[in-house]
């Protein structure tokens, strides 16, 4: 008897063609989601921004070899840099992310706009040197929305913290599904592409976590982005994939890394991650919003008692404990901004909490370390069942002050921040505001007011060229 066979090639894991399936043929047909995506490239463009107000953002941005230019090469908005299509999306993912201040689900999709616009941008400059039309503004919105679903969907069941691992590993997975086929990719290569995305294993999540909290969480989108851009080009050019990479015993990514755990999911993909977004009003850890707002309520109340405080009691969510609960000295903005007590301390003082409010100078007011010392952050159960509820998706927080005189102030709850779906008729209305503030720091005001036309036109805005959309934001 002949041995049986032992090498023939494994057909592509489930969730390989699942992924490749969902990017190449499936259609969305709802007007709210394709209008939700245009807040969120406006919002994700704002955030960016605002970063670039900022050195340590500005000093990882440009070229790799500095003065040159790439012929047709992908615009990054808001500086005057056009580069190859990976080292772009490495620009403008970076930028969003940087504050923390960009929309969230579970991690950031809009993370994923670095990927996608330097994408479409390179593919439409390309597209018209040879004659072609460039894609529109409608195929980048296309393109969020289901970037945002294969990140959003692929996290909801699958949580990488406990492993010790990132979350902007599903960043990558996404970006490279979704870039590949702006490229021109079909199903077979981004089956491809995306089996390489996994290949390349998880990231630690050592730049995120507690004492060693660091600018890296600012950078590891655009390094996710533009890896997908890079490995989105690599299949184009007839670049192989590994079909088993998940399932494959001992080698495959579940074996290797989810100690021999499947994925598993909640939902198909269609548009509920878009639909479900929370955007961000304060540049600050997403599970602490709330709480902010909390402390901003508190604000008239504290203000000229700061010193009579005796205590500070902020239930959350048990997800907020592993991340912002946060005792002993903050070394840096990226440690500030996923601390509990210090977004809760500078509410209370000031009554507002700014992308600055993170740097030194700022956080060496004293007063801001002795409240910290006041503060107990506990569990409420409630509010993480609430927040694993699919139908909720709250991150609730509440805060009780106690005064050195026995007194005390009615405790003060918000279970839903004003960037989450549930309040979407308030929070709208703050994206623009949100976006404009940040044109009006990099844009003199008749660019602005282009800017702007374009942008609240939804028509106009999915009609736009790509080229022409991302030349309006050149300084």
């Amino acid at each position: 008897m002949a041995p049986a066979d032992t090498n023939t090639r494994p057909v592509p894991d489930q969730v390989l063609t699942d992924i490749a399936d969902y990017v190449a043929d499936y259609e969305i047909t709802s007007a709210e989601t394709y209008r939700a995506a245009r807040y969120c490239v406006m919002d994700a463009l704002g955030c960016a921004f605002e970063a670039l107000n900022f050195p340590e953002c500005t000093k990882l941005l440009g070229p790799i070899d500095a003065g040159y230019i790439y012929a047709h090469g992908a615009r990054v908005p808001g500086t005057r840099f056009q580069l190859d299509p990976v080292t772009a999306a490495f620009n403008i993912g970076t930028m969003i992310r940087w504050l923390d201040f960009n929309d969230a689900f579970s991690g950031h999709p809009s993370d994923n706009l670095g990927g996608v616009l330097a994408t479409a941008d390179y593919v439409s400059r390309k597209r018209m040197a040879e004659g072609k039309p460039a894609l529109t503004m409608r195929d980048v919105l296309t393109a969020l929305i289901k970037v945002y679903e294969i990140q959003g969907v692929l996290s909801l069941e699958n949580d990488f913290t406990p492993l010790g691992y990132d979350h902007i590993t599903l960043t990558k997975v996404a970006a490279t599904a979704v870039v590949t086929r702006l490229l021109g990719g079909n199903r077979d290569e981004i089956v491809n592409a995306v089996s390489n995305a996994w290949a390349d294993g998880p990231s630690l999540r050592i730049y995120r976590q507690g004492k060693n909290t660091g600018p890296r969480k600012s950078w590891a989108a655009g390094d996710a982005t533009s890896r997908a851009v890079w490995l989105g080009l690599m299949a184009l050019k007839g670049e192989m994939g590994y079909p088993g990479v998940l399932a494959t015993k001992t080698f495959g990514f579940c074996d290797a890394y989810l100690r021999g755990q499947p994925f598993r999911f909640q939902r198909p993909y269609g548009n509920y991650v878009l639909d479900n977004v929370v955007f961000k009003f304060v540049a600050a850890g997403n599970h602490g919003q709330t709480a902010v707002e909390c402390a901003f309520t508190l604000h008239p109340l504290v203000r000229d008692r700061l010193e009579d405080i005796a205590s500070i009691t902020i239930s959350s969510q048990k997800p907020l404990l592993s991340v912002m609960d946060k005792r002993g000295p903050l070394t840096n903005p990226a440690d500030r901004d996923h601390c509990a007590q210090y977004v809760v301390a500078v509410g209370l003082i000031h009554g507002k909490l700014n992308a600055e409010d993170f740097e030194d100078e700022f956080a060496a007011d004293p007063r801001i370390d002795r409240l910290r010392e006041k503060m107990t952050v506990v569990e409420e159960p409630r509010y993480t069942r609430d927040h694993l509820d699919p139908e909720k998706r709250s991150r609730a927080n509440a805060i009780e002050i106690c005064f050195k005189d026995g007194s005390s102030l009615p405790k003060v709850e918000v279970e839903y921040s004003i960037g989450h779906p549930r309040r979407r008729a308030e929070g709208l209305p703050m994206v623009e505001a949100k976006f404009r503030k940040h044109l009006a720091h990099r844009f003199p005001p008749k660019q602005q007011a282009a800017i702007l036309e374009l942008c609240m036109d939804q028509a106009r805005f999915e009609a736009a060229p790509v080229n022409e959309f991302t030349d309006r934001f050149v300084i």
